[in-house]
């Protein structure tokens, strides 16, 4: 599959270059100069933070191309170094990047039914319940998001949560290509923001919910949300067919009045189009409910995954569904045995305390997390929390505040610093965790013990060591990652694994001592 340079250049209202062949044929696209296997390609030569694209247009795989796109600067570099292949130029490369990736690849997008899941929590999981649920529906299914890319079950390596578009519109083809009917993708707020996803065509977006993230790219919630909004609003060239907003939180709401075509979820008693209620929760964490459908269907529903966030995931996951034709009924078998990697993961070794950890890494997710620790375990609860680095600064401490308010301890330890000071960083968790320890003894009585342990290692450790019968404890923040990046350098690194090995020495050291 190609497309001619003249009919790319006229798509994306690019200049050919002057005394070009218009009949180049174009088969790949890349912005990675290391990505370009095909003689047939593209080189997008984008600027950079610190150098442009088109310095790299005659080096490595890049000067196999055939042709760059670029900017005027680029073109101006391409002409200064003598390169004579033809050159398209527009005024913007990303602008125009995720339609001529869809373009070159035959709009893979449009020939499967696509769901995107954005908001700020519970992607990842929506996105799993809706692999699953689809699967279980008879449904060859495709999966794009946070933990990785599968195809019909089987992984795809990928690197970030929504891909760059040459990247993207190349998996989508592999998808069509494999048989894939359905692909189910997590949308992020970058993604939305510097038109990764454009040129995709979607059948349905769907909004999870907003909390205090992304500041670092953000500036202020509002600009979050009109970055979410681009998705669901029907003058947004990125916005899907019909959308599905679950409106639990304002934001919810308020995405629901802005959204086209839109479908509203509820799971805490308001009124909605689609409606989740009669949760009944196991010994075991496991949750049984029904979902209410539009047209006076009742869907049961059982569901492994513990926690009344859960409830919304899944019921929003049935909803984006009911859209797109799937019977509910199929579609809801699927979601008895899903679990989510790095998600409420329990981690059992036979002990007499529950153990978890958990990818929450904001305020509320971390609130959110302890909440449901809470409602099963008639213990105490402990936490494991820290914030990463070169990221948003303002939730710092506002994680520890919502730890304190919640745990009967707290351990402040390193997550990814990243290039920063990681006792600059565990100084502000710190000091949200203090400030709100310090107002539940005066309020209520209620003692928290907070601890600082840099190692993230020995803090697990003190953690389950710290348990006892009847207990709950959660590390918090990592999830399914499996490195931990310190000064530029990522070391291996696995919450879950960590965790086991503490619950092995302190179980082995309990036989020893009988």
């Amino acid at each position: 599959m190609s497309i001619p340079l003249e009919d790319l250049t006229r798509t994306i209202g690019g200049t050919l270059s002057e005394g070009a062949d218009p009949t180049v044929e174009i088969a790949d696209i890349g912005l990675d100069s290391a990505s370009l296997a095909d003689r047939d390609a593209i080189f997008a030569a984008v600027p950079g933070t610190h150098v442009h694209g088109a310095e790299f247009a005659t080096r490595d795989n890049a000067a196999s191309a055939v042709a760059v796109l670029t900017d005027a600067e680029g073109a101006a570099i391409l002409a200064r170094a003598g390169d004579r292949r033809p050159v398209v130029t527009v005024p913007d490369v990303r602008k125009v990047l995720g339609e001529a990736s869809s373009r070159i690849y035959g709009d893979p997008s449009r020939e499967m039914v696509l769901v995107g899941v954005t908001g700020t929590s519970g992607k990842t999981t929506t996105s799993y319940l809706l692999e699953r649920g689809l699967m279980a529906a008879g449904h060859t299914v495709g999966l794009i998001g946070t933990t990785g890319t599968r195809i019909d079950g089987r992984p795809v390596p990928t690197k970030l949560t929504t891909p760059e578009a040459p990247t993207l519109q190349a998996l989508f083809r592999q998808m069509r290509d494999q048989g894939v009917t359905h692909v189910v993708m997590e949308v992020s707020s970058h993604a939305l923001s510097l038109g990764r996803v454009a040129g995709t065509h979607f059948d349905v977006s769907a909004f999870t919910n907003l909390s205090q993230d992304h500041l670092d790219f953000h500036p202020t919630m509002e600009d979050y949300f009109e970055a979410k909004a681009l998705f669901f609003r029907a003058d947004s060239p990125l916005a899907a067919d019909r959308s599905v907003v679950c409106i639990d939180d304002s934001w919810g709401r308020r995405m629901a009045e802005v959204a086209a075509d839109a479908l509203t979820v509820g799971s805490m008693g308001e009124e909605a189009d689609i409606t989740a209620g009669e949760v009944e929760v196991g010994e075991s964490g496991t949750q049984h409910f029904t979902v209410h459908l539009p047209d006076d269907g009742v869907v049961g529903v059982e569901l492994a995954l513990p926690g009344a966030f859960n409830v919304a995931n899944a019921t929003l996951a049935l909803a984006a569904a009911y859209r797109i034709g799937v019977d509910p009924e199929a579609f809801a078998r699927g979601l008895a045995t899903v679990t989510v990697p790095g998600r409420m993961e329990r981690i059992d070794l036979g002990q007499d305390f529950l153990a978890v950890v958990d990818y929450a890494h904001k305020p509320a997710a971390v609130a959110a997390v302890l909440d449901t620790l809470r409602s099963q375990v008639d213990g105490r609860l402990g936490v494991v929390i820290g914030a990463g680095g070169d990221r948003d600064p303002s939730k710092r401490g506002p994680m520890g505040a919502m730890s304190a308010q919640r745990a009967d301890l707290v351990i402040v330890t390193d997550d990814n610093p990243r290039s920063e000071d990681p006792a600059t960083i565990r100084a502000a968790v710190l000091a949200g965790a203090r400030e709100a320890a310090d107002a539940e003894s005066k309020n209520s009585g209620r003692k928290v013990e907070i601890r600082e342990v840099g190692d993230r290692a020995e803090a697990i450790s003190a953690l389950t060591e710290w348990a006892r019968s009847g207990d709950g404890i959660v590390v918090a923040g990592k999830g399914h990652e499996v490195g931990q990046l310190v000064a530029g350098v990522t070391h291996h690194f696995d919450d879950r694994e960590q965790v086991r090995d503490a619950l092995s020495r302190r179980l082995h050291k309990g036989s020893e001592g009988k």
